[in-house]
């Protein structure tokens, strides 16, 4: 199967996406990814693209295609022309790249904008070939959730554009299957919205092994592991609180692992707070290097902001941690608390319940050994039934033969 990726993000920034592509060309079929200049999540392109672009034109034996777009940078504005820019970019350049290239389907990545949906709608069009969209962010609740966008004005207008691109995707795929019924509001067939959740990479079962050299050690503490995206919908405010309740118990120590647009704002509030000797900061690193920083963890932490959008997702590192074997802490609500629960993998509170967090930490930290090891055991076991990796490709490509099947342009030359 010729299958044409369209995503904002891609490697050698990290994201799903690159799994998936690799995991396609593994399996014998021909990949071309249409994506941007790497630039997340510090806003600034990476250098070692800046300095050999041409070294990241292949990826596991896929093709990749860039088109030309602002970075991020700081501030809204500037990660709305970022957004815009890309659409720009997919729309113009996108059609003179990939020139004379035949696609059975087109896969979209949407980790949020929802805008990556318009260059790969033209070029479905241009190749006439199905349009598969797999949403990880609900748009435009999540605008209205983050506080993005308040004028209820623009959120109409962004609810219009999200009916538009559904609208001209042959399968809207949802993360949750809380997902589904949003997705539903803005498509006029239902039958076409499907649920597909993360999965989680089989590198995480490795958690137990050698450790990072980056995280001091230290004896009779329990470390508390936070790992991904630091941003707004994490609540670093609330985890910032708990820590500091927490700050007179020298037993308990955080390690926050990761990057985002808050990583300067809570790297401020560690100094603020005085917190510096609880809660390290300790950065990003490659996906590959996680497990050495969930060896050090005794309990890893998982969590939303309290809004019914982020009630409805799943935290894409819940998948991971489950498989890493690892008791979880989860400060948040709806699908992801229940996935914890469900899988008897851990304590939960509610989001932005920072005082039940602490009662959580305690609760956990006062566990033997065994206990907490029997939560990990279960949350993997959970995880290898219901986000198995391998079911979820199987899955994922059956969706794309059922929509090339369905193409009435199946036949023609593309």
């Amino acid at each position: 199967m010729k299958i044409l990726v369209v995503s904002q993000y891609f490697w050698p920034e990290n994201f799903r996406i690159n799994d998936l592509v690799k995991e396609w060309v593994a399996r014998g079929h021909y990949v071309t990814v249409l994506t941007g200049k790497p630039n997340y999540p510090d806003g600034q392109v990476f250098q070692e693209f800046a300095r050999e672009p041409e070294r990241f034109s292949r990826y596991e034996g896929a093709r990749v295609h860039r088109v030309p777009m602002l970075a991020r940078s700081q501030g809204a504005v500037r990660l709305m022309l970022n957004y815009l820019s890309f659409v720009i970019g997919g729309c113009l350049w996108g059609p003179w790249l990939l020139r004379g290239l035949r696609a059975d389907v087109i896969f979209v990545y949407e980790p949020s904008p929802i805008t990556v949906g318009l260059p790969a709608i033209l070029l479905g069009r241009l190749k006439r070939a199905p349009v598969v969209l797999w949403m990880l962010d609900l748009w435009p609740e999540t605008l209205a959730a983050v506080g993005a966008v308040r004028s209820p004005g623009v959120l109409r207008m962004v609810g219009h554009l999200v009916s538009f691109i559904y609208n001209r995707c042959a399968l809207v795929l949802g993360q949750s299957r809380a997902f589904i019924d949003s997705i539903g509001h803005y498509c006029r067939d239902r039958s076409k919205v499907r649920y597909f959740p993360s999965w989680a990479e089989s590198l995480f079962l490795q958690a137990d092994g050698a450790r990072a050299p980056e995280v001091p050690t230290a004896t009779d503490t329990f470390s508390i592991l936070f790992a991904g995206n630091i941003g707004e919908a994490q609540d670093f405010p609330s985890i910032l609180d708990a820590a500091e309740m927490l700050r007179h118990n020298e037993r308990v120590r955080w390690l926050i692992v990761g990057d985002g647009r808050r990583f300067e704002w809570v790297k401020g509030e560690i100094v603020r707070r005085q917190l510096h000797e609880r809660v390290l900061l300790l950065g990003r690193f490659p996906v590959e290097r996680m497990p050495s920083f969930y060896a050090h963890a005794d309990a890893l932490i998982a969590s939303l902001k309290a809004d019914p959008t982020f009630s409805m997702t799943i935290p894409g590192k819940v998948q991971s941690y489950l498989l890493a074997g690892k008791p979880i802490l989860g400060m948040l609500d709806g699908e992801g608390a229940s996935a914890i629960e469900a899988a008897g993998a851990g304590l939960v509170c509610p989001a932005g319940d920072a005082q039940g967090l602490v009662s959580a930490i305690e609760c956990m930290a006062g566990m033997s050994p065994e206990e907490r090891l029997a939560m990990g055991t279960r949350g993997r076991q959970y995880a290898e039934g219901e986000f198995d990796r391998d079911r979820l490709m199987d899955r994922l490509l059956a969706f794309f033969s059922e929509v090339v099947a369905a193409s009435p342009h199946k036949a023609k030359p593309r």
